[in-house]
C-alpha cells in the first residue's frame, strides 16, 4: 500500500490553511438550495440539469463541517445567477453511496466535482473554500471558456501578473486550430484562464510579430513566457502541464504560491523536496545550489520543490520528518521515499545521483514497535507488520485508521469486543494500524478512507471487510474465511 498522494494534500493543504477562512452559516432558506443526492436519486437528478457542482462528503470529516456554512451561503448567492447554479451533497461514507463515490474517484473528504451536461463532461473543482471564493470560481465556469482581447486593456485585464493564462494567438478566428483551443480550453478551464486575439502586439510579452497561429503562455515564474505551434490537443495539453510547473516550486507564507504547490504534488513525475528554514543564514547558499540542480535535472523525470520550514509542518507529518531533521531533502516516486537528514548544499547534488544509481536507501514511515503488545487487539507498525500479518502463521483482521476519524473512534472498541471474544483461538490476530503514521508496502493493501478493514488468511488470502460494522457479524466473517488450525493448535484452543 503506498500511500495516495491525496492523502498528502490533505495535510499539506489543510493544515497549511490554503482555503480562505470560513464564514458565518448562512439562514436555514439558503439550505433547501443545497440538493441531497444519494444512489437512488444521482443520475436522475444530474440529467435535469446543465451545470452542477456536487460535494462529496463525510459526516465524520471536520473539513466538510466547516464546508457546510460555506457552500449554503454560495448556492444561496449562486442560486440568483443567469443562468442559476445548483451546489448539492452525497454522503459519500453511506454504504449505499459507495458505488457512487469509486464512480468519481473520491479518495478524500471533501471531494468535489463539476458536472456538465447531464454528466457528459465531469471535473474536479479547485477553487476556494469559503463562499465568495466558490460564488466567482463557478461563476467563470459558466462564461465562455476563452474570451477575445481586442485591445491592450482587455490584455492588461485577462493577463494576471500572479497567476497562468494561456493565450491562443490566430489570423482569423475560424477552422480547425482555434476550434481545437477552444475544446483545450473547455477541458482545462478549471485549472486555467485563457483567451484568443487576433493580434500578437496587444499582448504585454513575447514577440509581436508572430504571424501563425500560437499558443502562448503566460506565467509568474521562470521565463514568464512560452509559445508553442503544436496544435493537436494531447501536445497542447502535455505543453501547459509541463509549462505551468515551475522549476522550483516554493512553499512559503505567500498565498500566490499555494495553486503551484497544489499542482506539484498532482503531477505523476518523480518530486525532490527540500525543506529548510528560509530565514537562516545558509538558506541562501541551498537556494543557488539547489535552483542550479533543478535547472540542470529537468527534463530528467524529477520536479523540485522547496519548503520553508515554518509551514511545512503538514508534509512533516506526513513524511515523518521532525524539525530537527532540517535541512532535509526527500524524494518520493509514489512508490518509495528516499530522505537524507542534516544535508548541506554541497551534498545535494550527490545524493540525488545516489538515488538515481539505486544507492539510497529507501524510508519507512514508522512508530516504534510497541514494547508491550499483549492486548486482546494488536498494535501493528511499519516495522512489525510483516512480522505479525505475513510471517505470523495467523489469520489476521488488521483495521486501517486515521486517529482524527470518528468512525473509526467508534469501530476501536468494537474490535476489542471480537479480540476478546476470539482469544481462545490462537490461530487468529485482530489488530489495528495508524495508516497516517505508518508506511505499509505491500500489494493488496488498498486505503481509499477510514476505517478500511482487511482479513489476511494464514495461507495469504487477502479479503477487504466490507460487511456490516457489528461484533456477531464480524465474528462470522473470520470464522467462515480463516484457514482450518492446525491440530497442534486446536489442542491450543480446547485448553
Amino acid at each position: 500500500m503506498a500511500p495516495s498522494v491525496i492523502f498528502l494534500l490533505f495535510f499539506v493543504l489543510f493544515s497549511l490553511a490554503i482555503t480562505s477562512s470560513w464564514h458565518c452559516a448562512a439562514g436555514d432558506s439558503s439550505k433547501q438550495l443545497v440538493l441531497t443526492l444519494d444512489q437512488s436519486n444521482f443520475t436522475q437528478t444530474i440529467s435535469k440539469y446543465d451545470f452542477l457542482l456536487v460535494e462529496f462528503y463525510a459526516p465524520w470529516c471536520g473539513h466538510c463541517k466547516k464546508l457546510i456554512p460555506e457552500f449554503e451561503k454560495a448556492a444561496s448567492i449562486l442560486s440568483n445567477n443567469d443562468p442559476p447554479v445548483y451546489l448539492a451533497t452525497v454522503d459519500a461514507n453511506d454504504e449505499k453511496n459507495k458505488d457512487l463515490a469509486d464512480e468519481y474517484n473520491v479518495k478524500s473528504f471533501p471531494t468535489l466535482k463539476i458536472i456538465k451536461d447531464g454528466g457528459k463532461t465531469i471535473q474536479n473543482y479547485k477553487g476556494p473554500r469559503e463562499a465568495d471564493g466558490i460564488v466567482a470560481y463557478m461563476k467563470k465556469q459558466i462564461g465562455p471558456a476563452s474570451v477575445e482581447i481586442k485591445s491592450a486593456e482587455d490584455a492588461s485585464a485577462i493577463i494576471d501578473e500572479e497567476k497562468i493564462v494561456i493565450v491562443g494567438i490566430f489570423p482569423e478566428l475560424s477552422g480547425e486550430k482555434f476550434n481545437t483551443f477552444l475544446a483545450l480550453a473547455e477541458k482545462l478551464l478549471s485549472d486555467y484562464d485563457f483567451a484568443h486575439t487576433l493580434d500578437a502586439k496587444l499582448l504585454p510579452r513575447g514577440d509581436s510579430s508572430v504571424s501563425g497561429a500560437t499558443v502562448r503562455l503566460f506565467k509568474p515564474f521562470d521565463e514568464l513566457v512560452v509559445d508553442f505551434n503544436d496544435f493537436d490537443l494531447d501536445a497542447m495539453e502535455k505543453f501547459i502541464e509541463k509549462a505551468s510547473i515551475p522549476i522550483v516550486t516554493v512553499l512559503n507564507n505567500d498565498p500566490k504560491n499555494h495553486p503551484f504547490v497544489l499542482k506539484f504534488f498532482n503531477q505523476p513525475n518523480a518530486k525532490a523536496m527540500l525543506f529548510v528554514n528560509f530565514t537562516s543564514k545558509p538558506f541562501s547558499d541551498f537556494e543557488t545550489k539547489y535552483y542550479d540542480i533543478a535547472n540542470e535535472h529537468k527534463e530528467k523525470g524529477i520536479r523540485f520543490f522547496m519548503g520553508d520550514v515554518e509551514v511545512s509542518q503538514g508534509a512533516f507529518e506526513y513524511y515523518g520528518i521532525r524539525n530537527e531533521h532540517v535541512p532535509v531533502i526527500a524524494i518520493d516516486n509514489d512508490k518509495e521515499k528516499y530522505w537524507k537528514p542534516n544535508i548541506e548544499p554541497d551534498h545535494i547534488e550527490s545524493w540525488l545521483k545516489d538515488y538515481k544509481d539505486g544507492k539510497a536507501a529507501p524510508f519507512r514511515k514508522s512508530e516504534p514497535v510497541p514494547e508491550v503488545n499483549d492486548q486482546p487487539l494488536k498494535v501493528v507498525v511499519a516495522d512489525n507488520f510483516d512480522e505479525i500479518v505475513f510471517k505470523s502463521g495467523k489469520n489476521v483482521m488488521l483495521e486501517f485508521y486515521a486517529p482524527w476519524c470518528e468512525y473509526c473512534k467508534k469501530l476501536t472498541p468494537l474490535l476489542e469486543k471480537v479480540a476478546t471474544s476470539l482469544k481462545k483461538h490462537s490461530d487468529v490476530v485482530i489488530a489495528k494500524c495508524d495508516a497516517t503514521a505508518n508506511d505499509i508496502a505491500y500489494e493488496g493493501f488498498e486505503i481509499k478512507g477510514y476505517p478500511t478493514l482487511y482479513f489476511r488468511s494464514a495461507s495469504g488470502k487477502l479479503l477487504q471487510y466490507n460487511g456490516r460494522r457489528t461484533k456477531d457479524k464480524i465474528v462470522s466473517f473470520i470464522k467462515k474465511n480463516k484457514d482450518k488450525p492446525t491440530q497442534q493448535d486446536s489442542v491450543k484452543d480446547e485448553l
